[in-house]
């Protein structure tokens, strides 16, 4: 566990990847070679329908700066410059996109073991928006907030708040979002020692729908190499997820969607490959 809150973008993160990340609807490859002098080049791949793309990313870190360029194939830069501990305990991140590098932002973070703060300027079209966020407590209870400023039209873009409890074998988060209209609360549980095995269980509230949506899920290591994770929501959407380790670091993903409401639609798949030297 960490010194300190973590960041308020922390809170239902463990409940939010566990239903969320690697689940995919496209065929995807990237392939990471790494050098001594702390360069990483990651070409990607991407097929989506009858679309393809794909990006060259570039990171180069030395002592406590990291460099990010990536370039896609409508030839558009994206450079982001991370310094740590300029201030003891914080992170500076510049990013800029080129060639539309009127969209610059700017975001600073400090973690202190019982507060975490960030700021970030966004510039679009030199109309800068505001974020900050605040998050007090421990690694076992927080609470915090975030809020976005539009500087042009004076209002607020967004305003948040969420407390978390967190124990070594679960989690349980509580976000009020979308400027107080809806809360989401979800849990998550480790089944075994290791936290290979999980389940976790949210409920997304939306007022101004009167929409409920509730999703259980979970993920269990069927060996050291392979992984299977799986979600269903009341609305009849089922997932599933395979993770296999074809070689060290290098990880086979597949994954698919059905309706079980509508068993004649075609079911949504996704593939994916990450070799990493």
């Amino acid at each position: 566990m960490t010194t300190g809150p973590g960041l308020f973008s922390g809170i239902g993160k463990k409940a939010k990847d566990l239903l969320t990340k690697d689940y995919i609807s496209d065929q995807k490859i990237s392939v990471s070679t790494h050098s001594d002098c702390g360069v990483t080049i990651t070409p990607t791949a991407v097929k989506k329908g009858a679309l393809s793309t794909g990006d060259v990313a570039v990171q180069y870190k030395y002592k406590n700066t990291t460099v990010d360029v990536k370039v896609d194939t409508e030839s558009n830069i994206f450079t982001t410059l991370t310094f740590t501990n300029i201030v003891p305990s914080s992170k500076t991140i510049a990013s800029v996109k080129f060639p539309n590098y009127n969209s610059v932002k700017l975001e600073f973070e400090y973690l202190h073991h019982h507060a975490t703060f960030t700021t970030a300027v966004v510039a679009p079209n030199h109309s800068p928006i505001i974020d900050l966020s605040l998050t007090l407590g421990t690694p076992t209870f927080a609470i915090g907030a975030e809020a976005g400023y539009e500087t042009a039209s004076g209002k607020l873009s967004k305003y948040n708040a969420g407390i978390s409890v967190t124990r070594p074998e679960s989690c349980a988060a509580i976000i009020l979002g979308d400027k107080g209209d809806t809360i989401k609360a979800s849990y998550t549980q480790h089944l075994d020692a290791l936290k290979k095995t999980a389940a976790v269980g949210e409920i997304v509230r939306r007022f101004s729908t009167n929409e409920n949506t509730f999703t259980v899920g979970g993920s269990c290591a069927i060996d050291h190499l392979t992984n299977v994770k799986l979600k269903l929501n009341n609305h009849g959407k089922l997932g599933a997820l395979l993770q296999h380790e074809v070689v060290p670091k290098s990880i086979l993903s597949i994954s698919s969607e059905f309706d079980t409401k509508a068993l004649e639609k075609t079911p949504r798949f996704g593939v994916s490959l990450a070799l990493k030297p």
